[in-house]
């Protein structure tokens, strides 16, 4: 339609460039997952079916957007990470969120029957909405991610300690939340332990910490400083990548392996053994 005299709309449509420089977090939330784990029949506190569905639909987006350099996710939310020279859609906002969000909500479908084989899928079918932060410095993306593995751990023990009163203790929703309104860690720590012979400590993992996502990379020079291999082109000296350079960076993601696992990423450790994650290519 060249020379259209409609062709005028198009001057209608706003586009938002995202900041050069800085990492770019998707963050993806369930929409009235409350009521649709109702629905469902969700385990609670938590239902691993439900928590490895998440972590197996955010395992496929990752295959489909090798930008991705790493994921976090929590009950029905997900923070997928771009690194800061990431050029995908020429770092268009409206193109990077609604890709991922609709990938995302795609792959959860699809993957429904594998976690959930007894429980078909009816209208309303689940869906998600999402945001676009970001974060300039390497520090605000660790206090990003630190925070939400902190929410993990609160929401986690009060959820715990919620249905522990609710299932065993025989309390009502009203009358347990009465019961837990001020307290602090310990003295749920406490009551789990006191009244239901629960070790707050021995709770699996996932549930604690969360679910980190990521591209495994083989490390060179094993036994003599643990170097990763700097990405082709970046030259360690943040110079861009030609397109050749990145196509070729692109590709070497796509062969990586993706893994999750579920671990305290607060402390150093996590991020010293796995460097790549936080480089500015994200590998």
């Amino acid at each position: 339609m060249a020379n259209s005299k409609y062709e005028y709309v198009k001057t209608f449509e706003q586009s938002t460039t995202l900041l050069p420089a800085t990492y770019i977090v998707v963050r993806l939330d369930g929409r009235g997952f409350h009521k649709f784990s109702a629905k469902y029949n969700f385990e609670k506190p938590n239902d691993r079916r439900a928590l490895e569905l998440m972590n197996a639909a955010a395992t496929a987006v990752m295959r489909d957007v090798p930008d991705i350099g790493f994921a976090y996710g929590i009950s029905d939310e997900f923070s997928f990470v771009f690194g800061r020279e990431c050029r995908l859609f020429d770092r268009r906002e409206s193109k990077i969120l609604t890709t991922v969000i609709s990938t995302f909500t795609s792959y959860y479908v699809h993957l429904w029957s594998t976690f959930f084989p007894s429980k078909p899928l009816m209208p309303p079918l689940p869906s998600f909405d999402g945001r676009v932060v970001l974060y300039p410095s390497t520090q605000t993306l660790r206090d990003y991610m630190s925070w939400r593995q902190v929410d993990c751990h609160i929401n986690n023990l009060y959820n715990t300690t919620f249905w522990a009163l609710v299932q065993k203790g025989g309390l009502d929703n009203a009358q347990a939340e009465e019961r837990l309104k001020g307290t602090l860690a310990a003295e749920k720590n406490e009551i789990l332990f006191s009244q239901f012979g629960i070790n707050y400590n021995n709770e699996d993992e996932i549930f604690k910490k969360g679910s980190i996502v990521f591209r495994d990379y083989k490390i060179e020079g094993a036994g003599s400083g643990n170097i990763v291999a700097t990405p082709a082109g970046s030259g360690g000296d943040g110079a861009e990548m030609s397109r050749t350079q990145q196509e070729k960076e692109r590709k070497r993601r796509m062969k990586a392996e993706i893994v999750t696992e579920h671990t305290d990423f607060i402390k150093d450790e996590f991020w010293q053994q796995k460097p790549w994650l936080l480089s500015d290519t994200g590998s």
